[in-house]
């Protein structure tokens, strides 16, 4: 047995821990409470499988379970940027990159590069599992806010023309679930949750 090896795996799995602490915006569905990295990860990778049928692609539904785990890793250190702050967004890659160097250096070479890729294809959103990937987390905070009548997005006073530009490239992984989402998006406006454009 490789010890070192070993021990390299368990010390990334014990930072790997701190994503809990990581709060988002979206609520949970019951309105109680924000969501953390952890959770929002899990349910990610919950519907790669359960939705996979409604990617435009076949897919490896196993390979977008994979990305959906480790996408948000690097936001130990980086930190959740909102999906509407401007400000955040503009220097979100920098931040982001330097935390994979960090996060994904502390896995043996083989395993920190194929993490590395991982979270590069993701980010990309240049294959059919990247796109479906990233569909699932836009889709994903849209369900949330329809499940809690728009309580985040009234919080920050979203508007639609935000929602709509954050999911412009949503259609390019699933159209059934931005169509679906679409709809929900606009209800929200109709209800006054969404500030209309």
């Amino acid at each position: 047995m490789n010890t070192e090896r070993l021990e390299q795996q368990i010390r990334f799995v014990l930072e790997a821990d701190r994503i809990k602490q990581i709060t988002r915006q979206s609520y949970l569905a019951d309105g109680s409470r924000k969501e953390n990295d952890a959770e929002h990860s899990w349910h990610l990778a919950l519907m790669a499988f359960l939705l996979a049928e409604h990617a435009n692609e076949e897919i490896d539904v196993l390979r977008v379970m994979e990305m959906v785990i480790i996408h948000d890793l690097v936001e130990i250190d980086a930190g959740d940027t909102y999906a509407y702050d401007d400000a955040g967004n503009a220097t979100k890659r920098q931040r982001e990159e330097k935390a994979a160097d960090r996060i994904f250096g502390m896995l043996p070479e083989d395993q920190a590069v194929w993490f590395r890729q991982l979270w590069e294809e993701f980010e990309a959103a240049e294959t059919k599992e990247a796109r479906f990937a990233l569909a699932l987390d836009k889709v994903q905070p849209i369900l949330l806010n329809d499940s809690t009548d728009g309580k985040a997005w009234r919080e920050h006073q979203v508007r639609e023309e935000q929602i709509l530009k954050r999911n412009r490239t949503t259609p390019e992984g699933s159209r059934a679930l931005w169509d679906y989402c679409a709809k929900l998006v606009e209800k929200n406006v109709e209800k006054g949750n969404v500030r209309r454009s």
